[in-house]
């Protein structure tokens, strides 16, 4: 598929086929968040690969938007390592690994998956649950949930571009509300 297409066309899919992925598949995925541009080419993130049933259904329990997780073949957990920052004190890792969740989601429909981000940090109760779930040191932070599988469903594309929100040169017009 080509890098416009994929980007226009994904679609955050949460109903998946009961096949289990390839190991291939699940490589190119994690090697396309491995290739995320990241501040100062730090490359904070770890990935935590979660195909064990019991593990995925253990998610619901601290995240209340994750109730078709279990369905999924797998999910990969995207954490950081904030100590390999090589600008403190500021933290860049947040902005790193949202690009490497976004490399996973491209990838993933790019190559015939359907996968949906759940966001995980800053919220406590979900940061807690996953680091008790995935025993994560405590100076790992998990930051974001990718759930994937083949779809169950095919979702259209839509139109998302909105010349009301772009802006040149400076601000014009007020914000909607």
């Amino acid at each position: 598929m080509e890098a416009m297409e994929a980007i226009l066309s994904r679609r955050s899919i949460r109903r998946y086929k009961p096949d289990p992925l390839p190991e291939e598949a699940i490589r190119r995925v994690l090697e396309a968040g491995m290739a995320a541009p990241s501040a100062g080419d730090e490359r904070p993130w770890h990935f935590v690969v979660i195909t064990d049933k019991g593990l995925l259904a253990a998610i619901p329990g601290f995240h209340s938007f994750s109730r078709f997780v279990p369905k999924a073949a797998l999910a990969i957990l995207v954490c950081a390592d904030p100590s390999l920052s090589k600008y403190p004190p500021a933290d860049y890792w947040v902005q790193d690994c949202s690009a490497a969740t976004q490399n996973i989601l491209l990838a993933a429909h790019a190559t015939g998956l359907g996968a949906v981000w759940l966001g995980v940090y800053p919220d406590k109760i979900r940061i807690d649950g996953f680091r008790a779930l995935c025993r994560l040191p405590d100076s790992i932070v998990p930051f974001s949930l990718v759930s994937l599988g083949f779809p169950a469903v095919r979702k259209k594309r839509e139109h998302r571009f909105d010349p009301a929100r772009v802006h040149r040169e400076r601000w014009s017009g007020e914000p909607k509300k």
